[in-house]
C-alpha cells in the first residue's frame, strides 16, 4: 500500500517541546502525531454514530408517539441503584 503524507502543523514551540517530553520510550513524533490522528478520526465517526443512533430513535419515538420524560427516567434509574445497593448491602451482611 503506498503512503500519503498529511500537511505539517505549525505549533508553538512550547507545545512541541510538551510533545516531546510525553514521547513513549522508542516514539518518535510522527508516531506519535499519526496515532493522535487515528485517536481522533475514530472519536469523530463514533461522536457521529452516535448521533445518528440518536436521530433514529427521536423518528421512532415520534412515529410511535411514546416518549419519557429524562427526570422520570432518571429517577427510575436512582430506584434501581438504590435498590440494587440494598441488595448488595443485605448480601453482605448475610
Amino acid at each position: 500500500m503506498k503512503t500519503t503524507t498529511i500537511p505539517s502543523v505549525r505549533v508553538a514551540p512550547e507545545l512541541r517541546d510538551e510533545v516531546e517530553r510525553l514521547l513513549g520510550d522508542g516514539e518518535t513524533l510522527s508516531q506519535f502525531v499519526e496515532q493522535a490522528v487515528r485517536d481522533s478520526v475514530m472519536r469523530r465517526k463514533a461522536q457521529g454514530e452516535f448521533v445518528e443512533r440518536g436521530m433514529k430513535s427521536l423518528a421512532l419515538a415520534k412515529a410511535s408517539g411514546e416518549y419519557f420524560d429524562a427526570a422520570t427516567v432518571m429517577q427510575r434509574l436512582r430506584g434501581k441503584l438504590d435498590a440494587a445497593k440494598t441488595r448488595r448491602a443485605k448480601s453482605e451482611t448475610s
